[in-house]
């Protein structure tokens, strides 16, 4: 398996669903972040769990070839790009995984494999029949406890009942520090120009430094880094800034068309600055991503009984997912970056060149963010902020 072509996969899956997030309707007024990884990652499971054309309608989706593949490339995400880099003086990085299994049935023999040596996954045998309030609270807790408390409710009540069969979770908390920490002195409240033409008061962190900065003809790209570990990881976080007020939906749409091309117009080179504000902002946003993954095309999962390789019993026959909640959150001030996701699905039964004079970066209007691991080139974050005071969307 080509990691970089994997890599890149997974870059335009990212987008694709951002572009299509970001277009709906019903979130265009909405500050958003989520984990495409997590997504990449708990579809991948699915999808080793199942067979005929629900298998190969999730591998069309993530652009994989196999399911060998798909489960190759998640056990190096797992055991390679998401293992803490804190001990080597990176960020602060927690990834794990969770599945919960009906006591009465048991995982077959070759999926508890790939979950348990592949996903690192912890399994825990539940009793859903009698007691699905009692395991929905223990998967709320534990995502919970593994984003250090920043993902609450992850799954809503009623969401696990009696029908329950199986749960896949997963949670990641990230945390890093600015390679170059910003003057909380510098730190002013400037006008931040909204999507309905209004404006609004918001902190802007500022610098006189040097910084990655590329311009192209409608949009700029700032890459901000990340304290970096001893090891080959480089963990930063990207804005991508339309020239126009107006034109983070045309930026968007534009970049997910492209993202194959994302390696060669990311900003390399420091360059010097002249006005260079960036607001501090904090997001929570959660959505069930059923509808989503429908409109994008991943229908089968959902309405028919195609996962077949997950159970020993003829009840396997049946299992479909009924949901796929995700939950995620970023706070981005002077020190750095806290962020966190995570993701459960319900299993039920059914049936380059730089400009050397002074550049300016001023991100007073809806821009598009990426928190990534640049060695390997995988993409963990991606938002939009329309409001830096709005929290909670």
């Amino acid at each position: 398996m080509d990691l970089r072509e994997s890599i890149t996969n997974q870059t335009n899956v990212s987008f694709t669903i951002a572009n299509h997030l970001f277009s709906n309707v019903s979130h265009s007024d909405m500050n958003i972040v989520f984990s495409p990884l997590l997504l990449h990652l708990v579809l991948s499971i699915i999808a080793a769990g199942s067979d005929g054309p629900v298998q190969q309608q999730l591998l069309s989706f993530l652009q994989s070839k196999s399911t060998d593949h798909l489960i190759s490339f998640a056990s190096q995400l797992v055991s390679v790009v998401l293992t803490d880099a804190s001990p080597a003086g990176g960020p602060l990085l927690s990834f794990v995984d969770g599945v919960w299994i009906e006591q009465t049935l048991s995982l077959q023999p070759s999926f508890k494999h790939i979950v348990s040596t592949d996903f690192k996954a912890n399994l825990s045998s539940v009793d859903f029949q009698n007691k699905a309030v009692e395991v929905s609270n223990e998967v709320n807790l534990w995502a919970e406890k593994e984003t250090n408390g920043l993902i609450k409710e992850l799954v809503p009540q009623g969401s696990i009942d009696s029908n329950t069969r199986l749960v896949f979770a997963n949670a990641l908390y990230f945390k890093g520090i600015w390679n170059d920490k910003f003057d909380v002195r510098l730190t002013k409240d400037k006008d931040f120009h909204l999507l309905n033409g209004n404006s609004t008061k918001v902190p802007f962190m500022r610098s006189y430094e040097k910084q990655f900065i590329q311009a192209y003809d409608s949009f700029k790209i700032l890459r901000l880094p990340y304290a970096q570990g001893e090891d080959k990881r480089e963990f930063s976080m990207y804005i991508f800034l339309p020239n126009e007020k107006d034109g983070l939906s045309a930026l968007v749409e534009k970049v997910a068309s492209e993202s194959e091309l994302l390696d060669h117009i990311l900003p390399y080179k420091k360059v010097e600055v002249g006005d260079f504000k960036i607001p501090r902002f904090k997001i929570s946003f959660g959505l069930e991503t059923s509808d989503v993954l429908k409109e994008l095309g991943v229908v089968l999962p959902f309405s028919t009984g195609g996962l077949t390789k997950m159970v020993d019993s003829l009840e396997g026959q049946n299992l479909c997912v009924s949901n796929i909640f995700h939950k995620s959150f970023v706070e981005v001030n002077e020190e750095g970056t806290e962020a966190a996701a995570a993701t459960a699905a319900i299993a039920v039964n059914s049936a380059r060149m730089n400009d050397p004079t002074p550049v300016d970066f001023v991100a007073d209007h809806p821009f598009l963010f990426v928190i990534r691991e640049d060695f390997n080139g995988t993409i963990l974050f991606v938002g939009q902020v329309l409001n830096p005071l709005a929290e909670r969307s």
